[in-house]
């Protein structure tokens, strides 16, 4: 009779049924501070023990309406919590105490949402199929909120044969399940069937379109995400703020400077700027990666300060790092301090950066990574120390570098020790890169990179011999070395 037989031993063994009248005013108030507090479980198990012994989970046929706006609520909040299995547990608990009253042996009256929230709740395929064989039973086949949810619920277990079978024999379908369906697509780079299906999508929404350009910069492919933007404004379709963040990316991979400047007007127009701070921080990012830092800088100054968040003061470092500007970067870094901001991880990076590539004097370098540890109480991550090693191996000071680099406690700091090599390279020390590829060799083998600088090492040297060993070794281990690509035609 219980569809989850596990959950049975939570039964109401601890709970005593009391008779006690509700009006209708009184369960509403009682639905308003569920709703209030669906964020805190504290208070929803409070609520949910109250209920419990007031006898308001206890449906019949006649009150099924007034308490399941208590019960649905409820089973929602536990649904899209921290501990969704207690949906389950909910449900049957009020089986049984629906089985153990006076009432009638047929099912408790349950509505679609209940099945629609014990859906969301699921990551069981099991439950799952036994909540989709129950949903038919009781004739919600053709609910598409429930269908919808079954969609999702089987794409998030990784079952997709059945939810595109469910997608399919779907005979009316909402626009959240055709964004559940493309942004699967999506998610899994199947960019042409989400594109087919987006254009079979007889009511387009914003997020369809969203969810496909956002898709395109997340791989790298900003012409299609540009394009896909242009055609979404033909469709009359209005972006909006996460539309904006999406497309952003794509332009500034372009390097459209003219692109970037129309979206900001858009995002002005909108009332994006300055009211939404992502969209701002972006902006500021986007005008610096296009090559125009004093747009950047502009657009960074007319916000007033009390709208700018760490990670918009963060941007404006990053972007004079970006651009060798390490005296500019110090300097609002400073102004920063000022302000009173603690800075983060993120922002020591692209402080000790903006160092690095402005070329500032290495006690500069020291005093900031100083500070990050003993005032901000930052543990350095390989980051920060790949970070010291850029700066010394810039100064040529390779024996230094190579010691931080052997005692950077990460199993992830390959890309230190590629950076050291290219240092070899340029200082001429085949010995060094002979030790650095070794520790390379132990972190990454398949990074064809390595072994062709490191024969050219050796070949710019004279031992043409090794060179030549590392070509062939690169043969005998299947490495190859990816060509360099651009998108300038």
């Amino acid at each position: 009779m219980f569809l989850f037989a596990s959950c049975r031993p939570i039964a109401c063994r601890s709970y005593t049924i009391t008779k006690r009248s509700y009006t209708n005013l009184s369960i509403k108030h009682l639905q308003s501070l569920l709703d209030k507090s669906e964020s805190n479980p504290r208070i929803i198990h409070q609520l949910h023990s109250h209920f419990t012994t007031a006898g308001l989970l206890l449906l019949t046929q006649e009150q099924d309406s007034k308490k399941l706006l208590l019960f649905n609520p409820l089973l929602r909040c536990y649904s899209l919590g921290e501990t969704p299995l207690r949906a389950y547990l909910l449900y049957d608990q009020l089986q049984q105490l629906h089985f153990l009253s006076d009432h009638d042996k047929r099912l408790p009256p349950f509505d679609s949402y209940t099945y629609l929230f014990l859906i969301k709740a699921t990551s069981n395929t099991l439950l799952g199929i036994g909540l989709h064989g129950l949903t038919l039973k009781l004739g919600f086949e053709f609910n598409v909120y429930v269908q919808t949810a079954l969609v999702g619920m089987y794409i998030g277990a990784g079952n997709r044969v059945d939810a595109y079978k469910v997608f399919d024999e779907m005979p009316e379908r909402s626009p959240v399940t055709w964004n559940v369906m493309i942004t699967d697509l999506t998610n899994l780079g199947e960019f042409e069937k989400a594109l087919c299906l987006l254009e079979k999508m007889p009511n387009r929404t914003v997020v369809s379109w969203t969810t496909l350009i956002d898709g395109y910069a997340r791989v790298n492919k900003p012409k299609e995400a540009i394009l896909l933007f242009r055609r979404m404004a033909c469709d009359a379709i209005k972006p909006n703020e996460i539309t904006i963040l999406a497309i952003l990316p794509a332009v500034w991979s372009f390097g459209d400077l003219r692109m970037c400047g129309s979206v900001h007007g858009y995002a002005v127009k909108r009332a994006f700027v300055p009211q939404d701070i992502r969209v701002t921080n972006s902006l500021i990012d986007a005008y610096a990666k296009c090559g125009c830092i004093q747009s950047s800088l502009k657009f960074f100054m007319d916000v007033p300060n009390e709208r700018k968040n760490l990670v918009s003061w963060t941007t404006m470092i990053s972007a004079f790092a970006m651009h060798g500007m390490g005296k500019e970067a110090v300097s609002m870094f400073k102004d920063m301090e000022r302000l009173g901001l603690r800075p983060n991880r993120v922002t020591m990076i692209s402080v000790l950066n903006a160092c690095t590539h402005g070329g500032l004097a290495e006690e500069e370098f020291l005093e900031f990574f100083n500070k990050m540890v003993t005032k901000y109480k930052i543990t350095p991550d390989v980051k920060h120390y790949g970070c010291l090693v850029d700066m010394l191996r810039r100064k040529g000071r390779l024996e230094e570098a190579e010691r931080i680099a052997l005692e950077i406690p990460s199993d992830q700091k390959a890309v230190v020790w590629r950076m050291l090599l290219g240092a070899c390279s340029v200082y001429d020390d085949p010995e060094m890169a002979e030790r650095v590829t070794k520790k390379l060799m132990e972190l990454e083998r398949g990074h064809g990179g390595d072994y062709v600088l490191m024969s050219n090492i050796f070949c710019g040297t004279g031992r043409f011999t090794d060179g030549e060993r590392f070509r062939k070794l690169m043969d005998v281990r299947g490495v190859a070395k990816l060509p360099g690509h651009s998108q300038l035609t």
